[in-house]
């Protein structure tokens, strides 16, 4: 419980989807009364099927800063700091937000970690192997639905993944998650900082709950609030999955 007084929530969108997967949270944190805003990262505007079709010929060269410095613009314009809501790399995105002081509250869900926080398991590499590939150059990502399955959606049948990958999966730059190897997605963990709260899905293969835990135990100033919270039988689609208003209603209680 961090007893927020911000009633402005900003939802970044992680890598391979964009604004759109955020509409159903939209709706429920405005029926809670938020003011909510759901920004496009750079290139990434516009229906998923066009975007897969018609892929910008600027998407490649957009990387990790460019991602942080577009929603750093949206809240310099914004009358109060925002609790920000982050998915997968936008989990990161919120760590880098609060490190530079611009919100009230940050949620990291199913995270990408700051550099330094590494993990041995296999299904990380495996997914995220295959986006970063230095052998790629500036090439786009274009996600297949046999990759999607694995990464995002292993808790659902391949059915319902494949209805979800029509419905929201785009192209995407390799030099996002690229940039979390770079210095500006360091994080210093020794700083104080404004409430954080860091959700696990137990069935990630993308990024594995035990590599949220390592980024959640990695802060340690003790007068700072911070909590870890995994969810049991989620995957990496743990804001879509069913029952993800469990995911929701969790967050607005530990925000009261």
């Amino acid at each position: 419980m961090v007893n927020s007084k911000s009633k402005t929530i900003v939802f970044v969108h992680g890598l391979f989807v964009n604004p759109e997967s955020w509409a159903e949270w939209k709706s429920y944190f405005e029926a809670k009364g938020y003011k909510c805003y759901t920004p496009a990262n750079p290139c990434h505007e516009g229906s998923p099927e066009v975007l897969r079709k018609q892929i910008n010929p600027d998407l490649a060269k957009v990387n990790f800063e460019d991602v942080v410095n577009n929603i750093v613009r949206l809240i310099d314009t914004l009358p109060e700091k925002p609790i920000v809501i982050g998915h997968s790399l936008a989990g990161l995105v919120v760590q880098k937000l609060v490190s530079m002081d611009k919100v009230e509250a940050g949620i990291c869900i199913d995270g990408a970690a700051p550099q330094g926080i590494i993990t041995t398991k296999w299904s990380f590499w495996k997914v995220n192997g295959a986006v970063v590939n230095p052998f790629k150059g500036n090439s786009v990502f274009e996600p297949n639905k046999k990759w999607f399955y694995y990464a995002f959606c292993n808790t659902m049948t391949r059915e319902e993944s494949d209805k979800v990958f029509d419905a929201y999966v785009v192209p995407e730059s390799r030099n996002i998650p690229r940039g979390t190897l770079k210095k500006f997605a360091k994080i210093d963990f020794r700083k104080p900082h404004k409430p954080l709260l860091f959700i696990a899905g137990e069935k990630d293969n993308c990024v594995p709950a035990s590599l949220n835990r390592k980024n959640f135990r990695a802060y340690k100033d003790v007068n700072s609030i911070k909590e870890f919270k995994e969810f049991k039988g989620r995957g990496h689609f743990i804001c879509g999955e069913p029952n993800w208003q469990e995911v929701a209603d969790y967050i607005l209680n530990w925000l009261k």
